[in-house]
């Protein structure tokens, strides 16, 4: 499949997007805005190719079902920041690793293999539920929690898309 070129000013719009986003999320933008901007520049090629923002270090399977845990911000970057001072790809960096109070380290890949997410899901819809008067829902993102018949169409807090939610209980 061919891409269509990504333009300076997509990269541009959507760095400040994230940007935005990032610090009024409390999290921070890699300070290194050349290699962000290349961050960026996948992260747009891969919405393209997908349809979804896939992280652009890792390999996406383009079923974005199977990938929910890798579209940014992925499920690991909070573990990550707070383990390394920076997500898997650097995209985000710890207010420490910002003002250069700690260096970024190297980060182990946490994501567990195609079989292991798998079973998991597997595991998942099996397990046994608690009872409540409506499912409730969490945004694999932010961790925000609501009981309705469906999660909502956007997070509240993060602004993430409806797939992003799981069933919680």
């Amino acid at each position: 499949m061919t891409v269509p070129e990504i333009t300076e000013a997509e990269i541009d719009a959507r760095y400040r997007i994230l940007d935005r986003d990032a610090e009024e999320g409390g999290y921070h933008l890699n300070p290194d805005v050349a290699f962000t901007r290349n961050l960026v520049r996948g992260l747009l090629v891969n919405e393209r190719r997908y349809g979804y923002m896939a992280c652009p270090c890792r390999i996406a399977t383009g079923k974005r079902g199977d990938d929910l845990d890798i579209i940014c911000p992925c499920d690991y970057r909070d573990p990550d920041l707070n383990e390394y001072g920076a997500c898997y790809c650097a995209l985000y960096v710890s207010g420490d690793v910002l003002v250069q109070k700690a260096p970024a380290r190297s980060i182990p890949e946490r994501r567990p293999s195609r079989a292991e997410r798998k079973k998991a899901r597997e595991e998942q819809a099996t397990g046994g539920m608690v009872q409540t008067a409506y499912p409730v829902w969490r945004c694999r993102v932010c961790g925000y929690l609501c009981a309705m018949d469906n999660p909502p169409l956007v997070c509240p807090i993060c602004k993430a898309k409806q797939d992003r939610f799981e069933r919680f209980l």
